[in-house]
């Protein structure tokens, strides 16, 4: 059985530690305390642990914890950040564990704080038994803005474990595949000048509403070419989020930046999307007479698929009784996934409840989740 109480105790050391990852160097934290935490806990279970910082940021660090030696075995693994909060959104301290209604209320209670104490209450039966492959813990940096610390680790190749777990809230069902991301700004500069003679200037505008309908027309050829059935929406999206341009309307408008996101499908390579998409605008900048440049917004993150015949997705479709689907929210899985291990996103909780004030985790969630952790571990490291 679970033991609920340390379940708790430790979530709400946890919760209590703040460690929002912010594009916004305002609201951007370490993540270091909670690491050291988990650090400590894992130890203590007799587990070897390594807490490495990011290449030129000391304030935020991974942990490797591992229990045993040799080749193969199993990972288990999520992330120490949060998003940034309301606070005036919350019906309770977000860094106070708050019991109500059968729930555990807290920023990161479900995304995804509330995995390492099942992991935690999972391997207590695993101290005094020798495993015959390794399992390890890893808990990363900065994974809702860069996923830096997945990145890292993914240069580094630290790990050839068989297989690997990423413990993001799915409801105990796994996902074994979810969209890749590419954020990007488009800038158009063209040449101000007064409004009352358009031969005075280049309007960037008015060319940045050409590069749209050919980022449009763009959209359309990749829905046309690339379509994934295993998706709720099949085909990749592009959205065009965002457009900053001019400063006042008797002013021929000399800049303009639009950003967008473009979502691909397993199978769609990111940086031969960069490739046609600047294939495409370069023509444009020269027919337009304007300067046109393309820059990501962040580092893109890769799709992901495992295969649905591979041997740990049958394995969690096996101990959860549910059918691997796909995701529609980006992970850390495609980075684990390039160290050469099988990966499934599996865990308690549900992504419907994380980036919002009260989020929360189910108690009843807890048992089952610890319970599927330990029948994997038998059967990769024991």
């Amino acid at each position: 059985m679970t033991d609920l109480k340390q379940y708790r105790q430790a979530l709400g050391q946890l919760v209590a530690l703040p460690s929002v990852s912010c594009a916004s160097p305002r609201l951007d934290m370490s993540n270091r305390q909670v690491v050291d935490l988990l650090a400590n806990w894992f130890a203590d279970l007799g587990f070897k642990t390594q807490v490495e910082a990011l290449p030129g940021q000391p304030n935020k660090a991974n942990l490797i914890a591992t229990l045993g030696s040799g080749e193969g075995g199993l990972v288990l693994a999520g992330h120490t950040d949060t998003v940034p909060f309301d606070e005036h959104s919350w019906d309770q301290d977000p860094f106070k564990l708050t019991e109500k209604h059968d729930r555990l209320y807290g920023l990161g209670a479900t995304d995804m704080k509330g995995f390492f104490p099942v992991i935690l209450a999972a391997v207590k039966d695993f101290r005094h038994k020798p495993l015959k492959a390794p399992l390890t813990i890893i808990a990363t940096a900065d994974e809702e803005t860069s996923m830096a610390g997945a990145r890292a680790l993914a240069k580094q190749h630290h790990h050839q474990a068989r297989a690997a777990i990423i413990g993001e809230p799915t409801g105990l069902k796994p996902i074994r595949m979810h969209k890749g991301i590419m954020m990007e700004a488009v800038h158009v500069r063209g040449h101000s000048g007064h409004s009352s003679d358009p031969a005075l200037g280049n309007n960037a505008l008015e060319a940045m509403n050409i590069v749209m309908a050919d980022l449009l027309s763009f959209r359309h050829e990749l829905q046309s070419k690339y379509q994934h059935a295993g998706f709720a929406v099949t085909v990749p999206t592009l959205n065009l989020g965002c457009i900053h341009g001019g400063d006042n309307p008797n002013r021929i408008c000399g800049d303009c930046e639009l950003q967008f996101d473009l979502r691909s499908l397993p199978g769609m390579d990111n940086q031969q999307l960069h490739a046609e998409l600047d294939h495409r605008l370069a023509p444009l900048a020269q027919r337009l007479n304007v300067d046109i440049t393309l820059r990501s917004l962040f580092d893109d993150v890769p799709a992901f698929e495992q295969a649905a015949d591979s041997q740990l997705v049958l394995q969690c479709e096996a101990l959860t009784g549910n059918a691997a689907v796909s995701a529609a929210f980006a992970t850390e899985a495609p980075f684990l996934q390039q160290l050469g291990m099988e990966t499934v996103v599996l865990g308690p909780g549900s992504i419907d409840q994380a980036h919002q004030p009260n989020e929360f985790i189910p108690l009843d969630q807890i048992a089952p989740a610890v319970t599927v952790l330990q029948q994997l571990i038998r059967h990769y490291c024991c």
